[in-house]
């Protein structure tokens, strides 16, 4: 399968990166075996594989060749290029894809490279790094764009900017984010901001399981953590893995917070409404509608005012038999909510198969007040 068309299937996927050490991080798994690693992204569901083969970063051709007598996967040759050379030799190696660095190639050598890759038969991952870089990959016609969190002269990483890049990139190109993606929350959210993949090394490559901390990252559901008013409470979550953490600012609701309280950028913090919504710095906006005094059944999820996905919910204080198959027949992105415990989640998980799952009461020892071993009982059994 060629390189674009893996990215361009459905769902949302991952490049998985393998790479011996970092300018920036120095060594990261610098007696790594190339083959191995291959094989083991290709079993946890990889849509494509890149292969480092500059030396900054412990690579050579060599590793690129023996990716490809390791795997099937689609393989990306990732450098620093800016010859025609340079794209034989990865064609030669092995390579279905090439890098492109914008930051150190004009618009015209650019233009010459994608038309020299696609003789060759080579895909190729046009790289930019701010809104120009953006604007400018558009220009150029790349079909493939990825977006790096961090700057390659500083070293800095920025995951906001790299979102709100994500989210103004044309829908008609495959995206992909690159870099800071460390945990399922920083997955989703590129996913939510529009990428089609992620791309991911460093994480991977320092993990003692490579292909299980890939398919880790891409697993679903999302467990939410909601009702929280309590910062110890929203610190407890996060320690027990929760991916995301919620806070009601309904007035009526027994468990409101008054504020959106901290949580750090490995989670996604949700802000819950009833009727009418404020602004926030939240991740997320879960809201449902005001219906006799009480939420409505169901809520929307918006991300940045864009509707991403669906809350299918219980009814207002009462229950439904029919409430999974509800949820299995909504389109798009559900999150499972109501009447959900360390009980009963796995059977709900089996018969919907959300893209999130939540729930407030069954982690309480009060309303508002999270039970620190019901936190970890909860999440343990939802993933």
């Amino acid at each position: 399968m060629r390189f674009q068309t893996a990215l361009e299937a459905e769902g949302f996927g991952a490049i998985a990166e393998f790479k011996r050490r970092s300018p920036s991080a120095g060594d990261i798994r610098p007696f790594a075996d190339v083959s191995e690693i291959a094989r083991s992204y290709q079993q946890a569901g990889a849509r494509a594989m890149s292969v480092l083969v500059d030396e900054r970063f412990g690579g050579s051709w060599d590793d690129l060749r023996a990716a490809r007598a390791a795997t099937t996967l689609p393989l990306l040759a990732k450098g620093f290029f800016s010859s025609p050379p340079d794209l034989e030799t990865a064609r030669d190696a092995g390579a279905d894809a090439v890098l492109l660095l914008l930051r150190d190639l004009e618009n015209e050598a650019a233009r010459a490279l994608l038309r020299i890759a696609r003789t060759l038969g080579l895909d190729t991952l046009v790289e930019a790094h701010n809104a120009k870089e953006l604007a400018r990959a558009v220009e150029i016609d790349a079909p493939v764009i990825g977006i790096n969190a961090r700057d390659l002269s500083t070293f800095r990483i920025d995951r906001h900017a790299q979102l709100e890049l994500l989210s103004h990139a044309p829908q008609d190109r495959v995206v992909v984010a690159e870099s800071a993606i460390e945990t399922r929350a920083q997955a989703a959210a590129a996913d939510l901001a529009g990428a089609n993949a992620i791309l991911v090394g460093s994480t991977l490559m320092r993990a003692p399981d490579p292909g299980l901390k890939l398919r880790e990252l891409l697993s679903r559901p999302l467990v939410k953590v909601c009702g929280l008013t309590r910062q110890g409470d929203v610190d407890a979550a996060v320690a027990a893995g929760a991916d995301m953490v919620g806070f009601i600012l309904a007035a009526e609701s027994p468990r409101r917070a008054d504020r959106l309280l901290e949580a750090p950028d490995t989670v996604l913090r949700v802000a819950v409404f009833v009727g009418e919504k404020e602004e926030t710095d939240a991740d997320l906006v879960q809201l449902y509608e005001r219906e006799h005094g009480h939420r409505s059944r169901d809520a929307m999820l918006f991300r940045r005012g864009d509707r991403v996905g669906t809350v299918v919910d219980l009814p207002w204080a009462a229950n439904d038999p029919s409430h999974f198959d509800r949820a299995r027949a909504t389109e798009g992105r559900v999150m499972l909510a109501g009447g959900l415990g360390p009980e009963n989640v796995a059977e709900a998980i089996d018969a919907v198969h959300p893209w999130a799952v939540d729930s407030a009461r069954s982690t309480e020892a009060a309303p508002g007040i999270k039970h620190h071993d019901a936190l970890r009982r909860w999440v343990e059994a939802a993933r």
